[in-house]
């Protein structure tokens, strides 16, 4: 991957590269790693002893938004709320890539012109 930059995350790479004992990669990988607040009510939804939880919240250097993205119709009906959010807030912030293991999720991420990648794309 080139360079630095910023990544949106969905929450499938989260608990993938966080059950490989990865996911720091992201840190290491990426300026800025920003995780949208619908992402972060899918983790957390799971409860304190779900898998991934302990480390998603134990990474402090992940940007996580507090505030719901607003999220437009046409991406509901594709998608579930986390995949909608995150290309909802790559595209309000012109952050051009972001991470989303689901086939449909990245291509609809791929039509609205984003930069995608996978889990297997950040261990690679």
């Amino acid at each position: 991957m080139p360079g630095p930059r910023d990544i949106v995350v969905n929450t499938g790479p989260l608990i993938a590269l966080a059950a490989a004992g990865h996911l720091g990669l992201l840190r290491s990988l990426f300026r800025r790693v920003v995780v949208p607040a619908e992402v972060a009510e899918e983790i957390a939804a799971g409860g304190s002893a779900q898998f991934a939880c302990a480390e998603f919240h134990a990474a402090t250097w992940i940007d996580r938004r507090k505030s719901p993205a607003v999220l437009p119709p046409y991406l509901l009906t594709t998608l579930d709320r986390g995949e909608a959010s995150v290309i909802a807030l790559s595209l309000a912030e012109k952050i051009p890539t972001v991470c989303i293991d689901e086939k449909v999720g990245r291509r609809v991420a791929r039509l609205h012109g984003l930069i995608v990648t996978g889990s297997l794309g950040i261990l690679i």
